[in-house]
């Protein structure tokens, strides 16, 4: 049903297009009898600014209908597929296949000299695109998903505090740090490609984009294989957090219920108060604690924070404790145990309150909540399911196989209309791409990720954040990859240094943004806001009035 419209749309624009031909062709009939029109995509191609501007526009609707179909089969593709390779490879991909796409016709068109002008074209939408989802997306995603913050946390759907600076804000899991991080990372090809004109060695111009070409690909399948395992690698943190989290909250119940401390002065095991534990533990008062005891222990203590699994903690439990392995843990067994489990307390807790003092337990077991809370786990109720039936897989399939056919039919058009646009307004391709294209070939995820951004929890801000550094890390490294295979095959020259300079100083900022904290305070979507007008002011200063290149 969602792409009637837009189905509907990219037939009105042929038709709008055919008639808008058979006019000029009347129109330009005077001119000569059998004088041809030449034609730019399915309608002719016009010198004027606004018959260019209309070009831009009508391709730049059908790029953006291309890039709505690949998102939309894609996601359809993930739900009924499932993370992995479909996650990991095959998505990332198909979200910059736009984007590629462009890049390359721009580059491949007529002469190396015509390439060499258009080439600019591809390079603004790279930079467009980063700094776009970067600033303007990122800081209208925590605009729309923000929530009060408490203990510098938000606090999901519960939003009281308006626009306070500081007082209102997202916070995102500790996975979406590492998207962040492997952003940052994924920069590296552009210094790569850029030392020998930050050392003015032009000789060596080639080999460093051969160079940086080889980094952008390892990067890319290193960026892939990375994604296809994440699932498991959140598994196994998951495990451990929540094995974490069964320890300190025994913990916290003996401490609760003991008649005295757990430990001595000196930090050693109080035996005496453990062993009155151990026999209030041991319901059958055999001398030793068996897998019916832990269960009754960790099924009362109540765990309702994390959706836990009984059997597999208790198993963990065992594991631990029972160093003889005979399936059941003696009292010496139980009080070293415990002893391990405190002093782990002690080296976790991240304040300094005493050790005698046992207000490090508590300590611990509000941090290990806290942990457990940033892995993003907490169930996402009212998500809609996807029949995975036949018809849904045709579906997905069609739909990719759609958005590809027409982002491949449509990217060449698109390109020249620019070009042809920048010659009648003289006004650079790299700010009319920049500008322009990014809205067109990244629409229809911005939109997605401020939809999915206002529900307004914990989970759908870190997947909206994590889905774009994704996309930017796709863009420097898929998208690089395709620009510098064509610098090197076609013998053009690399001369993006301001445009390379906003690439790297947009993703550092947000990249340190991302590493450093989990939780974003309304003032740094301002931050991100102001980053976008800077950096067009400053490839414009760096360009034409320092003359950089």
């Amino acid at each position: 049903m969602m792409h009637r419209p837009l189905l509907s749309g990219v037939l009105f624009l042929i038709l709008f297009g055919a008639a808008y031909g058979q006019s000029r062709l009347i129109s330009d009939g005077s001119q000569g009898a059998g004088a041809e029109e030449e034609t730019c995509g399915f309608m002719p191609c016009t010198s004027t600014a606004m018959g260019n501007l209309f070009l831009i526009l009508v391709y730049g609707y059908l790029m953006f209908t291309a890039a709505t179909y690949l998102s939309a089969g894609s996601e359809l593709l993930l739900v009924i597929l499932g993370p992995g390779i479909v996650g990991g490879l095959f998505l990332p991909i198909l979200g910059a296949l736009p984007d590629a796409m462009l890049i390359l016709v721009s580059g491949m068109s007529g002469s190396v000299e015509t390439a060499q002008s258009q080439v600019s074209v591809g390079m603004g939408l790279l930079a467009g695109s980063t700094v776009m989802l970067l600033t303007v997306i990122w800081g209208s995603c925590v605009l729309v998903g923000k929530c009060d913050l408490q203990d510098n946390l938000a606090k999901d759907n519960q939003d009281t505090r308006a626009f306070s600076l500081t007082g209102s804000g997202v916070s995102t899991d500790i996975w979406t740090t590492y998207a962040g991080i492997i952003m940052a990372i994924s920069v590296i090809p552009f210094i790569i490609v850029q030392f020998p004109q930050m050392l003015h060695y032009d000789s060596g111009r080639n080999l460093a984009v051969l160079i940086g070409l080889i980094v952008s690909v390892s990067l890319l399948i290193s960026y892939c294989l990375y994604q296809v395992f994440q699932p498991w690698v959140q598994k196994r943190r998951l495990d451990y957090i929540n094995h974490r989290h069964v320890m300190s909250g025994i913990l916290k119940h003996l401490k609760k219920h003991a008649l005295g401390k757990l430990s001595t002065e000196d930090g050693r095991p109080n035996v005496e108060v453990l062993s009155k534990l151990f026999k209030a533990i041991d319901e059958n008062s055999d001398g030793y604690l068996s897998h019916t005891d832990l269960r009754a222990l960790i099924i009362g203590i109540q765990f309702n924070e994390v959706s836990l699994d009984h059997s597999d903690a208790v198993e963990k439990v065992m594991r631990e404790f029972d160093t003889s392995q005979d399936s059941r843990i003696d009292l010496p067994e139980f009080i070293v145990g415990v002893g391990k489990w405190l002093e782990e307390a002690k080296t976790g807790n991240e304040s300094n309150h005493a050790a005698d003092s046992m207000k490090y337990i508590d300590d611990f077991h509000t941090q290990t909540k806290r942990d457990h809370f940033l892995l993003g786990v907490q169930s996402e109720e009212g998500e809609e399911g996807v029949e995975n039936s036949p018809w849904t897989t045709v579906k997905a399939v069609l739909l990719l196989l759609l958005g590809t056919a027409i982002a491949a039919a449509f990217a060449d058009p698109l390109v020249d209309s620019v070009q042809n646009f920048s010659n009648a307004t003289k006004i650079p391709t790299f700010f009319i791409s920049f500008i322009a294209l990014p809205l067109a070939t990244n629409s229809s995820e911005a939109v997605s990720a401020i939809i999915f951004a206002s529900r307004k929890k914990l989970r759908s801000a870190s997947l909206t954040f994590s889905e774009l550094y994704g996309a930017v890390t796709m863009n420097n490294v898929l998208c690089l990859s395709v620009f510098l295979a064509l610098v090197y095959a076609r013998g053009l020259v690399w001369d993006f240094s301001s445009e390379v300079l906003v690439i790297l100083m947009v993703c550092i900022v947000m990249g340190v943004f991302a590493s450093v904290r989990t939780t974003f305070p309304v003032w740094t979507s301002l931050v991100a806001f102001l980053l976008y007008p800077f950096s067009l002011a400053l490839v414009y200063v760096l360009d034409f009035v320092f003359g950089w290149s």
